[in-house]
């Protein structure tokens, strides 16, 4: 939708996906994968199994769906850098606690630092944008992805070699740095003993909010107002170094809500939409690539921010209610029992027999 076009509605939902959603989610995601290392390891001790063959396994499974997702539904895929870099971690897992969070803080400084530098060039540089010319391509690629299978593969492989330095500048740097601190906490157990981290929940909330709320505010009127701009790449700059304070936030005031008994039974659709993510993450894609693409609707283009909103919010409730359904005769999602038959190198049970159904 073109800006001229754009409601009122469409332009605060704008501001709040940008300030609140973008760039700090992915860092959440990425503290719970280096988190998922330690229990891969904890579940190989369990198994009497060698560590490495599985993880090697596992990553590999990953980098698969992770490159099938890509080129099928959707070129920012996550898994294939997921799988690369958590090969990476293993090399940091005898690592001391407080290497572990200095390499992290590095990684943010200077991946920031990278970004502002390059928007004091892009400021003394001539401007080379040409609005004409980005609404031609945005307007070839929408038309590829509402045309057949192939033409929608095609363009996917289009974006992600341009999507590839975004990757090695940004998502990259950002998603390992939080690897880091996910394995620490790990390694600690933090998910297993919350309670006794109650107070440094409190603190880091409130610490997160100060900081990272203002970096938030910047990002998201940079981009909504000021795109393509050298104010667009210092707040995403700003924003490397806040976004992980105010992900820390979020993720504590997720904590100390759920810890106060307040969330009745809906905290057990959310833990079972948690423990099928990854077959939630790319059932979301499918279902939007069915009603945006040429692989069924052909809606890209057609809907404004408030109904796109309106729509993730749903596919969302229902994938609530579909794992809780699912793991009460299943013990894994589909795609999760396929990683670990592949982890493993066998065939996991998966129903639930009548006891463990009750």
């Amino acid at each position: 939708m073109a800006d001229a076009a754009r409601s009122g509605l469409d332009v605060t939902l704008g501001l709040i996906v940008s300030g609140v959603f973008e760039l700090k989610f992915y860092l959440l995601f990425s503290v719970l994968f280096g988190y998922s290392l330690t229990l891969q390891m904890q579940s190989a001790a369990k198994a009497r199994a060698s560590f490495f063959p599985r993880i090697l396994r596992r990553q590999a499974g990953l980098f698969v769906i992770g490159l099938m997702h890509a080129v099928l539904f959707f070129h920012g895929d996550i898994l294939t850098t997921y799988a690369l870099l958590g090969l990476v971690l293993l090399v940091f897992y005898k690592v001391q606690d407080r290497w572990l969070i200095a390499g992290a803080v590095i990684l943010i400084v200077l991946t920031a630092c990278l970004w502002l530098a390059l928007a004091a060039l892009q400021a003394q540089a001539p401007s080379t944008t040409d609005p004409v010319l980005i609404e031609q391509t945005a307007r070839r690629a929408a038309t590829a992805y509402r045309d057949s299978p192939a033409s929608i593969m095609r363009q996917h492989l289009s974006d992600l070699a341009e999507f590839a330095p975004l990757l090695m500048m940004l998502q990259a740097p950002c998603a390992f740095a939080m690897f880091l601190i996910g394995f620490m906490l790990g390694r600690r157990r933090f998910l297993e003993t919350p309670q006794s981290y109650q107070p440094t929940l409190r603190i880091s909330l409130l610490v997160g909010l100060l900081i990272g709320l203002p970096g938030a505010a910047a990002y998201a009127v940079a981009t909504q107002f000021l795109p393509g701009t050298a104010w667009e790449t210092a707040a995403l700059g700003l924003s490397i170094l806040t976004a992980p304070l105010l992900s820390l936030a979020m993720a504590s005031g997720l904590f100390l809500i759920f810890d106060s008994g307040r969330m009745g039974a809906a905290i057990q659709y959310l833990a079972s939409a948690g423990r099928m993510a990854l077959s939630n993450y790319l059932m979301q894609s499918v279902a939007c690539a069915l009603i945006f693409h040429g692989y069924g609707l052909r809606l890209l283009n057609h809907m404004g921010l408030a109904q796109v909103l309106t729509l993730a919010v749903a596919i969302y409730v229902a994938q609530l209610a579909l794992s809780r359904w699912w793991l009460k005769r299943w013990r894994y999602g589909p795609v999760e029992w396929l990683l670990r038959a592949v982890t493993i190198s066998g065939w996991p049970q998966w129903r639930l027999d009548a006891a463990q159904k009750t």
